[in-house]
């Protein structure tokens, strides 16, 4: 069974490096359009 998001670090990296994280910022906007440029299966996490 999975564990979900319960654990502290997996809500750290979610918060920092997420999908919701990177649209709030201007350059994590960029990023996401870059990966999405590339074609990437995940564009973020």
């Amino acid at each position: 069974m999975s564990k979900g998001f319960s654990n502290g670090t997996n809500l750290k990296r979610i918060k920092k490096s997420g999908f919701r994280a990177r649209m709030s910022i201007s350059s994590g906007r960029k990023i996401l359009n870059l990966r999405r440029r590339k074609k990437r299966k995940k564009i973020a996490l």
